[in-house]
Formats: structure tokens, C-alpha cells, sequence
């Protein structure tokens, strides 16, 4: 590392600000200092995107496709040093970020089959019918094509994953969308070495330069001119509310708006059917418990809230999982302000009128924070919006149902979620199966029998959801179908041969499957 951010893997010259990496355990700041972007080298780094998307979206699959497993590659290669930065970055313990550096590279390969097998094209065919009556019918061919150059923000809570080579970028550039990515401040070395990575394998497969870009923030300023530049045609974003919503105002009061693809908050609540809380409530909870700590809480799928329906079987789980609470060591928080924003949210809940406190973890020491579990009536969370506000940590709440009436009540109230979990055993699949058309509505992943961390990265997976879990709940952010954020429809009517892109062309193509007439 040299402190320099990467605009095509070269060092930039800036004067927007420096930033240091800050150790998560100690507070002790970190070397180098990563010089932030100016606003002339943001719009440098946008137009070098422009200048590359009609050459980079023309790439034949098999280039975009080495290109993508060339940083997977990169990434693996450089491991030790990347995880050892995220180490200290975050906080993170070894074994997580050594999962979560596999997972990035499984996720660019992923990226590179889905390129290779031609799927995400959607092309269709109805060719021309010039004898139908009442009127002929023109030749019709359509393709998806990539929007243009995309913004990534990378996220505090996943500094591989969900950062400058995670999925917002891996379905950007497999969609043929070149990439200027905005490193998080929380971990600027651990962005660094993974954004080299990247550089090197387009300057490896002699792609335009322009294809990636890294770009520091000292403040906000670098990240709001990204998203109000013309030559950006999508934002991929995880983090706040506040946040995600600054940015898609950005995005929407542009002359030509574009589309934030922002996952911003959630609870992922758990629904406790009662004749699963009967027979298995004290099994259940210490795999709650598990579940809320899991990472100190900071994952986006946390599971915040529980609602049940109040009596023994209630009483039995919250009494195993106050004792598994108890027993909770205190964990460091990604960053000083993220534990603030914690500890402020738990002093919230502590003071709340109609909240009462089943249970804390272990005292924690300096720059740690406490898990604890908390419980309220279904009447104050129906009647208290902000009982729904998510407290990204180690804080639960459990809602207290009188009945399944009042049950059904809470879930109608919920705002969008990533995901809900449903633990069921038969005899409450009558109600599962009324709850299940709500909870569709509700979240983008619905789970049951467990919990929804840990996000599959495949092809049947949905890491989203209606707002307020993400800023447009028709897409995912996680598995193939993340690809279709940044491609759009065009259709072709009567287009020449000579002309015809691959895939569209009179006689079918090997990697471009097709659907004529509908049928394929």
C-alpha cells in the first residue's frame, strides 16, 4: 500500500484530504494515509468509464468471464495480506474474513459462469410473419444491454464481500458495466489491496483503463459528485437508511435521474408459531441467541425482533436465551461511530416506557459493546413506529402477542424486511400458510426453521426486499440475479443482418441461448 488511491491501478495526486485506517481494537490510526479524491479527479475517473463502456460492453463473454475470475484470482493470491489489513480494520476475526475472501472470489465466479452461460441476455426472436393478416408482423429481436458506468459505495460491515470487489461490482463488470468504486473510510487498506487486485487483471487482459477506478473520501463530497455525474448510470450501495436515501435523492434530482440500488435496513424478524415455541422454544433460543451476536450483531440480516404469542412456552425461551445472553462475551464494533450508534439505540430502548430488559451480555471493555434482549407488548409496538427502527448490533426485541389475532397484526405493521423467519411445526401450518401471503408482501427472503444469516450465494437466492430493507425490492444484491440491475431491454425491429449483434444473428450461436416465438 502507498497511501494512493487506484484510478486504473496508477497513483492519483490529490489534495480532497487524507484518511487513515483506524486499528478496530485499540483505536491506534494506521499507515499510510490514502489520499482522498478531488472533485476534477472524480470527474476524470467518471469520463475514463464512459470513455471505456462501448469497447468494455462489446468484450466477448469468454474476456469478460477470465476477467472476472483474473480478480478472483488476484484477491486469493494477495489473501494474507488482505485479510491481516481487514483484521485491523474491523475487528473481524480470522476465520470470518478468510470465509468471507472465499466467498468473494466464489461470488466473481459465480459472475463468470452466469457471463458464459448467455442466460442474463434474455434474447428472444419473433422473426417476421409477412403474410398474417390483418397485418404482417415486422421482425422483432431482443437483448438486454448493460446501462452504463456504475458507482459502488462500498459497506462497514463486510469489508471483502460487500466492498470494492464485492457483488456490486462483480455483477457490474459481469454485465459489462465498467466500475468507479468509492472505498468505505472504515477499512481504506483493506479497499486498497483489493482494489489493485482489480486493476491488475484489466490491465492483464488489456482492457481500457477506464474499466475500474478507486476512489477516497475524506468527507461525503467525493461520494455525492459520483452519483450527480452524467456519465454514471446506476449506484450499487449497503449501509443506512439515511445514508441510501441521501444518495437516491442525489440520483432522482439529476437532469436525467438514475437508479440506487441501496439495502439499507431491516430487522429480520422471527415469528414463533405456537406449536413450535412448545415443543421446541428452548431449542430455538440459543440458536437466536447465536444468531443476534453473531459478528458483535453487525450483519444486515441480524435478526432484531422476535413475536410471539405470550404464556408458558414464551416464558420457557426467553428464560434459556436471557441465560444464553448472559453468557455473551462483548465484541468490537467495526467502527467508533457504529458503536456509538449502538449504545445510543440500547440506551433508547432502555429508557422506553413500555420496554423492559430480559437479559445483557458480558460487561464490555473499552471500544465493546454489550448484547442485550429486550421485551415489549404487541399493543406499545403497534401503537410506537419507532419500536421498528433497527439497532445494527447485538439488540433484540421480543413482541409479546396476546393471541394469533394480535400476532397477524404485528406482521401487517412490519416495514419491508430482508429477510423474516418463520419457526413452525405442523400443526401451525394453518397459520403459516395465512401468514404467508403477508409475509411475501413483507420481506424478500423468507425463512424457515432458521435464521437469516448466512446469505447463499446461488441462483435462487434474494438479498432484498421491499423499502425500507432496499431502495427498489424488485432486484437482489446477492446471487446471479443481481446481474439484472445494471442491464436494460432493447428490441430491434427489422435490423439488417449485417448488423445484428451476437445472439440475434439468422443462425443460432453457441453461448447465446434464445428464445423464438417464445419457445426455447
Amino acid at each position: 500500500m502507498t497511501g494512493a488511491g487506484s484510478m486504473d491501478g496508477s497513483p492519483q495526486s490529490s489534495l480532497g484530504g487524507e484518511i487513515r485506517g483506524v486499528d478496530a481494537v485499540t483505536g491506534e490510526a494506521l499507515e499510510p494515509a490514502f489520499r482522498a479524491a478531488t472533485l476534477a479527479e472524480v470527474d476524470a475517473a467518471c469520463a475514463r468509464a464512459e470513455a471505456a463502456f462501448d469497447r468494455f460492453r462489446a468484450t466477448d463473454p469468454q474476456t469478460r468471464a477470465r476477467l472476472l475470475e483474473a480478480i478472483a484470482e488476484n484477491l486469493v493470491a494477495d489473501g494474507e495480506a488482505i485479510v491481516a489489513r481487514a483484521m485491523r480494520e474491523s475487528g473481524l476475526p480470522r476465520p470470518r474474513l478468510e470465509g468471507e475472501l472465499a466467498r468473494t472470489a466464489n461470488q466473481l465466479r459465480l459472475f463468470a459462469g452466469v457471463v458464459r452461460d448467455g442466460d442474463y441476455l434474455d434474447l428472444r426472436v419473433d422473426p417476421a410473419l409477412p403474410d398474417r393478416k390483418p397485418a404482417p408482423r415486422p421482425d422483432l429481436r431482443l437483448r438486454n444491454v448493460p446501462l452504463g458506468p456504475v458507482a459502488v459505495f462500498g459497506a462497514s460491515n463486510f469489508p471483502l464481500a460487500f466492498s470494492v470487489a464485492g457483488g456490486d461490482t462483480a455483477s457490474a463488470l459481469a454485465a459489462g458495466c465498467p466500475v468507479v468504486a468509492k472505498a468505505h473510510n472504515a477499512h481504506p487498506g483493506t479497499s486498497d489491496l483489493a482494489g489493485r487486485a482489480i486493476a491488475k487483471a484489466v490491465e492483464a487482459l488489456g482492457l481500457p483503463d477506464g474499466v475500474f477506478a478507486l476512489l477516497f473520501d475524506a468527507d461525503v463530497a467525493v461520494g455525492q459528485a459520483l452519483v450527480a455525474h452524467p456519465a454514471i448510470r446506476a449506484v450499487g450501495f449497503t449501509g443506512s437508511r439515511r445514508g441510501g436515501l441521501a444518495l437516491a435523492a442525489i440520483a432522482q434530482a439529476r437532469p436525467e435521474p438514475i437508479p440506487v440500488y441501496a439495502e439499507m435496513s431491516a430487522v429480520n424478524p422471527v415469528l414463533l408459531l405456537p406449536a413450535a415455541l412448545a415443543a421446541r422454544g428452548r431449542e430455538i433460543a440459543p440458536a437466536f441467541v447465536a444468531a443476534l451476536t453473531l459478528g458483535a450483531g453487525q450483519f444486515c440480516t441480524n435478526p432484531g425482533v422476535v413475536v410471539a404469542i405470550e404464556g408458558a412456552a414464551l416464558d420457557g425461551f426467553l428464560e434459556v436465551a436471557a441465560g444464553a445472553l448472559a453468557a455473551a462475551p462483548a465484541a468490537t464494533m467495526l467502527t467508533s461511530g457504529i458503536h456509538g450508534a449502538y449504545c445510543a439505540g440500547v440506551a433508547a430502548l432502555e429508557g422506553h416506557a413500555d420496554i423492559a430488559r430480559v437479559a445483557q451480555g458480558q460487561a464490555p471493555a473499552a471500544r465493546q459493546a454489550q448484547a442485550a434482549l429486550f421485551a415489549t407488548t404487541a399493543e406499545a409496538f403497534l401503537r410506537d413506529p419507532h419500536l421498528q427502527a433497527e439497532v445494527f448490533g447485538a439488540a433484540g426485541l421480543v413482541v409479546r402477542c396476546r393471541d394469533a389475532e394480535e400476532l397477524r397484526a404485528v406482521v401487517a405493521s412490519l416495514e419491508g424486511q430482508l429477510t423474516i423467519a418463520v419457526h413452525a411445526d405442523a400443526d401451525d401450518y394453518p397459520l403459516a400458510a395465512a401468514l404467508l401471503p403477508q409475509l411475501e408482501r413483507k420481506a424478500g427472503r423468507i425463512v424457515f426453521n432458521g435464521f437469516g444469516t448466512g446469505v447463499e450465494v446461488g441462483h435462487a437466492m434474494v438479498h432484498g426486499g421491499p423499502f425500507p430493507a432496499t431502495s427498489d425490492g424488485r432486484f437482489t444484491s446477492v446471487g446471479s440475479l443481481a446481474i439484472r440491475r445494471f442491464l436494460r431491454p432493447v428490441s430491434y425491429q427489422d435490423l439488417p443482418e449485417p448488423l445484428r449483434p451476437p445472439g440475434l444473428r439468422a443462425q443460432p450461436e453457441a453461448g447465446f441461448p434464445r428464445r423464438t416465438d417464445g419457445q426455447p
